[in-house]
């Protein structure tokens, strides 16, 4: 299953870039041999619009444009459910299993994702109730699609 992360802003250089470039690294090299391919990461620029709304739906337009029939949708939002690492590679496992082919995780801009990706999201994620930066929230997202990776090979999880 290919897997891309789709994120609105541009991570700017720095050690928080250097930190999340390393983990979506070793995802790259560890995935596929659970079958997970890390197809990269997809920048777009925050929108200009003018209302928080117009943002969210402009937002949304250029992660739908992306989307192909039959892939798989994982939002992160501070509204979403919190789940555990083992319970998310479980779930990944499962689409994997299925037959699904693709999967995009979405970080959205400064104002959230838009409803309508909310309503057609396959899961909506957080990682917990506060609020992140985005640079932080890049490097969560690898260093978590490396353990579902490890976990998923069987490697021995540090809470087990």
């Amino acid at each position: 299953m290919k897997i891309t992360v789709h994120a609105v802003g541009r991570m700017k250089t720095g050690p928080e870039r250097e930190l999340a470039e390393r983990y979506f690294e070793r995802f790259a090299k560890s995935g596929p041999a659970v079958g997970l391919e890390f197809a990269g990461i997809v920048e777009v620029p925050e929108s200009r619009g003018q209302s928080a709304a117009e943002r969210r739906r402009e937002e949304a337009e250029k992660l739908q444009a992306q989307l192909q029939a039959g892939t798989v949708l994982i939002l992160l939002d501070e509204r979403g459910k919190s789940v555990s690492s083992e319970d998310l590679a479980t779930r990944i496992g499962q689409l994997r299993d299925g037959g699904r082919k693709a999967l995009v995780v979405a970080i959205g801009g400064a104002d959230g994702h838009d409803k309508s990706l909310r309503e057609q999201a396959d899961l909506v994620l957080s990682f917990g109730a506060l609020t992140w930066p985005h640079q932080l929230v890049r490097v969560m997202l690898g260093e978590q699609l490396y353990r579902i990776a490890t976990i998923l090979a069987g490697h021995p999880y540090h809470r087990s």
